[in-house]
């Protein structure tokens, strides 16, 4: 789901040994455009100071207006604040292996990244999408160009009234799981068409 979403499409992109591959609500873009040279001088300089034997610079993914250097993630918008929420939650019910920080050279690794031209490479792999309608934090349109150049056997799952961090709750989410279910094993007996 989500960042999950991407990262186990571009799994699938090189690996070819699993039978089927569900991303839901995937996010594709990691730095707007209006911020590129700001959070790059900002990852330069983070990196002079590492190599003059200082800790990387750490902040939270958002701040408490939902916001965050690389405009990633509905930044500055009710996406933002929702995620910032979220992480808020996480980390006040204390969860073990949940940390509310990430360093700024992430916004680097991140501006690196090509999930949708990797997704060019998942051919023959039967492909499940599940978008959600009301996403403010990876944006639909988005997500359906990605679903529609895909090539290989495949089926979208749009998730009316849904949003982001909602999609698997809820009023719903029955149906989505029995969608998933339904597609996989589809997939594992060759039942997903190409389109």
């Amino acid at each position: 789901m989500s960042f999950g979403g991407m990262v186990s499409g571009c799994a699938a992109a090189v690996d070819r040994r699993p039978k089927g591959l569900v991303m839901v609500c995937p996010l594709f873009s990691f730095v707007r455009p209006d911020r590129r040279k700001t959070v790059f001088a900002q990852c330069i300089k983070d990196r002079v100071s590492q190599l003059r034997g200082n800790e990387p610079f750490t902040l939270q993914p958002f701040t408490s207006k939902g916001d965050n250097p690389a405009g990633f993630g509905g930044a500055g918008g009710p996406g933002g604040i929702e995620a910032y929420n979220l992480m808020q939650a996480a980390t006040e019910l204390g969860h073990p292996d949940f940390r509310n920080r990430i360093s700024l050279q992430t916004y680097h690794k991140m501006a690196l990244a090509r999930p949708k031209e990797l997704l060019e490479m998942v051919d023959g792999m039967p492909v499940m999408m599940i978008i959600p309608e009301l996403d403010d934090i990876s944006p639909p349109s988005e997500q359906q160009e990605a679903f529609d150049k895909l090539r290989t056997p495949k089926r979208m799952y749009w998730a009316k009234g849904k949003g982001h961090l909602s999609i698997m709750t809820g009023e719903g989410s029955a149906d989505i799981l029995k969608a998933t279910e339904t597609f996989f094993k589809d997939a594992l007996n060759d039942k997903v068409e190409s389109n």
